[in-house]
């Protein structure tokens, strides 16, 4: 028997297998403008167009496809596509719409005669809710539910879905190993072509987005790879394009290639497609920008680049807080980190904010607020125990242990976090903690390799054009050893001790002064070196080897 369908039909069939989404999509337009498409055919076009960034033909497609699975009385396609539109619509933040279809699912999945995979769609947006209010034990049980009903259907994409979602809420439980397994088994279904296109991409998505959250940093490069490797096969792919481009400029930035970094962030915030990228990719695109700026020390850029991120949806910390840091409104930048903290309450994403907040604490003299900010990040290392995390953790230990006048036992930790960063080679990183050795060892008296900290941190700084970063390396090396400090013999005698920990009490008995003495001694030290607390003192008593 002849083939009945349209022949602009079976073109727009062949595009959408060969993946050339803009073409495909225009292809089912001219065909139905000859006749109306079947149902599937509307899906197909409906992808098509997502996939090209055409948002609202995807969403006005998708209705027409719902009500032709309706029509003709196909009860669990209508519940698949009425999941796919309330997800989509949720994604553009449009709750309303996006629970209206929700509603129309669970009614299509409820009618007599539907399968079990649609009764696992009609799981999914609890499943979805749960993990998005921290109800990690919910999101398992109603994922574990979702995946016995696609298993019984056989609907790889519906298996693929639960196994995500409880492989994210796993993470976020801590039980990290147990989460990592579940992603990866939902991404051995990548290459079926049981998957829809779309599927395929958020899944890549998801996943380096949970790696990522844990600082699973050679794993999210291996999955971002293949995901650029997944969009550069797709010339008419634009969703998932730009995020893709991040992920990449992420990690570019981590392993020190600033220029690649900055290079893919700009793209994606210029480029045009069918309909611009959404909100949070450009934000997320403004707000690598000025973190490259503010790294090279391009100050006003960055405020600029922040300022963006934050009208585009995003918040602009901890980055903009590390620039007022950079500014010199260090009281500023702590109570703008403060803020972030106090409205953040879930752990890994403290975690992000906590290695600026202990060093913004830091250089504000605030030592015991650092130590318990360090003591946090300690604890969240500990809960998910992975090594990045482990070594921010250290990181921070070796600082405040640094600030507190103990160099020995700053040398350990310090040591555990350059070995984890330079190992995954993040240069910028493992440069900054051979700065915080280099302190350490030439307090305890271990000036070679104090000079051999500087040198290497030096030329990886050079390199990076981290222009910051070398100026304060300058500005500590120009800053006199001894004698050009404004002190006095008596005064510096009383630094020393201070230095030391000793109360002014103390002090007065070991230099037989009285007490009242010693506290103008004091008041003139913290006048003379600009600071206004005796850790703050301390700290750069050694930075310019005013100590023994």
């Amino acid at each position: 028997m002849k083939d009945s369908v349209d022949e602009g039909t079976l073109r727009g069939r062949r595009l959408y297998a060969g993946r050339a989404w803009a073409s495909a999509h225009e292809a089912f337009v001219r065909a139905e403008e000859r006749g109306p498409l079947g149902p599937q055919d509307l899906e197909r076009c409906a992808t098509a167009a997502g996939m090209a960034a055409r948002d609202e033909a995807m969403l006005q497609v998708q209705e027409r496809a719902f009500n032709a699975y309706v029509a003709g009385g196909s009860a669990s396609d209508a519940a698949r596509v009425a999941f796919w539109l309330g997800f989509r619509l949720l994604a553009r933040n449009e709750g309303a719409r996006a629970n209206g279809w929700f509603s129309r699912l669970k009614r299509c999945a409820e009618q007599e005669g539907t399968n079990d995979a649609a009764r696992g769609y009609a799981q999914l947006p609890a499943a979805a809710r749960a993990l998005a209010d921290q109800d990690y034990e919910a999101t398992c049980q109603h994922t574990e539910q979702v995946l016995s009903l696609g298993e019984r259907s056989g609907d790889a994409n519906l298996v693929a879905i639960a196994q995500n979602l409880r492989g994210r809420a796993l993470i976020r439980r801590g039980q990290v190993d147990a989460g990592l397994a579940a992603l990866d088994e939902s991404m051995l279904s990548i290459t079926s072509a049981a998957l829809t296109p779309p599927l395929v991409g958020l899944l890549y998505c998801w996943t380096i987005s949970a790696c990522s959250s844990i600082y699973a940093i050679e794993r999210a490069h291996e999955w971002t790879k293949v995901l650029a490797e997944w969009c550069d096969a797709q010339p008419e792919l634009f969703t998932f394009t730009g995020t893709c481009q991040l992920h990449r400029a992420e990690l570019l930035e981590l392993r020190g290639d600033w220029s690649a970094c900055f290079e893919r962030a700009t793209e994606v915030a210029e480029r045009q497609g069918h309909e611009r990228d959404p909100a949070p990719v450009r934000a997320q695109a403004a707000y690598q920008e000025a973190e490259i700026q503010r790294l090279r020390g391009d100050l006003s850029a960055a405020e600029a680049g922040y300022l963006r991120a934050a009208e585009l949806g995003r918040d602009p910390q901890p980055g903009l807080s590390l620039l007022r840091l950079a500014q010199g409104q260090t009281e500023v930048a702590y109570s703008s980190i403060k803020r972030a903290l106090g409205a953040e309450p879930v752990a890994l994403s403290r975690a992000r904010l906590l290695p600026a907040a202990w060093e913004i604490a830091l250089a504000a003299g605030k030592l015991d607020d650092a130590n318990a900010l360090c003591e946090e990040l300690e604890a969240i290392a500990e809960h998910f125990d992975t090594p990045v995390l482990q070594a921010m953790a250290a990181h921070a230990r070796g600082a405040v242990c640094l600030a507190a006048n103990h160099p020995e036992a700053a040398l350990a930790p310090l040591k555990t976090a350059f070995r984890v960063w330079n190992e995954l080679g993040a240069p910028y990183l493992a440069a900054r903690i051979r700065v915080l050795l280099s302190t350490a060892c030439r307090a305890v008296a271990d000036c070679d390799t104090a000079e051999l900290e500087v040198k290497m941190a030096t030329e990886v700084f050079e390199r990076l054009g981290a222009v910051p970063e070398l100026e304060r390396l300058q500005k500590k090396a120009s800053t006199p050893a001894r004698g050009d400090h404004g002190l006095s013999a008596r005064e510096l005698q009383v630094l020393r001790l201070v230095a030391t920990g000793k109360t002014n009490k103390e002090i007065g008995n070991d230099l037989s002064l009285s007490e009242k003495t010693v506290d103008r001694h004091v008041s003139n030290i913290f006048s003379k070196l600009g600071v206004t607390t005796r850790a703050a003192a301390t700290a750069l008593a050694f930075q310019r080897h005013l100590v023994e």
